[in-house]
């Protein structure tokens, strides 16, 4: 397992970095690759992995194509240097998706989540009616869709979690929305034979971002510990972005293939930010009570088809605190998972 240090350039190759099964499955990609939200926090590591396993597979001639509104320039040069194909459009006109290249293989990673509960209508908009336009245009296409755990209720950690066969009970217009996203996809594949592969990601961390880096800030400010949320489950971001590409190879019609991704553990908060503060050498402090029920996945599913993720809970939490004391880059972007009301 590579070093890493709290050098961003070294982070991000990791994060796109392929391994061989997903090399093995790119050689069967029947054609070009779409990164649709491609600018986001996640977009990235997957564009460029993508691109890295076309050239290992030898299909240096297929194309990748990142699409975004592009805020940032340097995410974009970044993945122009690696030979991906970058392209600016506002996915909410439907003569925008209309005008997108030919693809094969589509990864949907467009969502509003943060300011959904003052804009709700911004939600609905990105998460349920841009999928229509998505669907539409790529209709020949292998969709794969990332959707969120936030569909499921909240279960005690004894039972492991929602399992991709227990009936969606989301909470607030987040969840209902990004439900509504995964409807609207499953409409495609029963009416169009449009494959459709949905994945319920649960907190997916990297030395930036995520539940850990949430931990570790409220930590070393000497802030209490919200323990609402009770338990989590986490997840490698290289893995996921692998497991995400190679989920295309599993798009299905005319029921979607559903896949809870997430790690193995089922962490409590209070436990993890205990194990956090030694490795800081804090005093960890906390408020509120540990609920009886948290929003859990089981990913068995995902482990029995992917295997499991190449960095354990422990390693994240060792390089999220080492990554923290030695000044790496932190994004200023809460996960708020503490929160159970579903308003973000």
């Amino acid at each position: 397992m590579k070093e890493l240090r709290s050098g961003v350039p070294d982070l991000e190759e990791e994060l796109g970095r392929p391994g061989p099964a997903l090399v093995a499955g790119a050689a069967d990609w029947p054609g070009d690759v779409v990164v649709l939200g491609a600018g986001g926090k996640t977009g990235a590591g997957i564009a460029s992995m993508a691109r890295r396993a076309l050239d290992a597979a030898g299909r240096e001639g297929v194309q990748v194509l990142a699409v975004s509104r592009w805020t940032g320039a340097g995410a974009r040069a970044g993945l122009e240097k690696l030979g991906v194909r970058t392209l600016a459009a506002d996915l909410s006109d439907p003569a925008a998706v209309d005008g997108l290249p030919d693809a094969a293989v589509v990864i949907h990673l467009v969502g509003a989540k943060f300011g959904t509960a003052s804009a709700p209508e911004q939600a609905w908009m990105t998460n349920t009616v841009l999928p229509a336009f998505v669907a539409r245009r790529y209709r020949s296409a292998r969709i794969v869709a990332l959707s969120t755990g936030n569909v499921y209720g909240m279960t005690a950690a004894v039972t492991g979690g929602s399992r991709e066969s227990d009936e969606p009970r989301p909470v607030g217009d987040y969840a209902v929305t990004c439900r509504g996203r995964e409807q609207v996809f499953t409409h495609a594949a029963r009416t169009q034979e449009t494959p459709v592969a949905l994945i319920r990601l649960n907190y997916a961390v990297e030395p930036r971002y995520g539940v850990l880096a949430d931990l570790a800030r409220t930590l070393l400010a000497g802030r209490p510990v919200d323990l609402g949320a009770g338990a989590v489950n986490v997840v490698w971001q290289r893995y996921a972005n692998e497991v995400v590409l190679r989920s295309a190879g599993h798009a299905a019609t005319p029921e979607p293939f559903i896949l809870n991704l997430t790690g193995p553990e089922t962490a409590g908060v209070r436990a993890l930010a205990t194990r956090l503060a030694e490795h800081l050498d804090v005093v960890p402090q906390f408020t509120g009570e540990e609920p009886a029920t948290s929003l859990l996945a089981d990913a068995t599913l995902c482990h029995t088809l992917f295997g499991y993720p190449d960095r354990t809970l422990g390693q994240l939490v060792e390089l999220q605190a080492r990554w923290i004391t030695e000044g790496g880059e932190l994004w200023d972007m809460p996960t708020k998972f503490e929160r159970r009301d579903g308003q973000f």
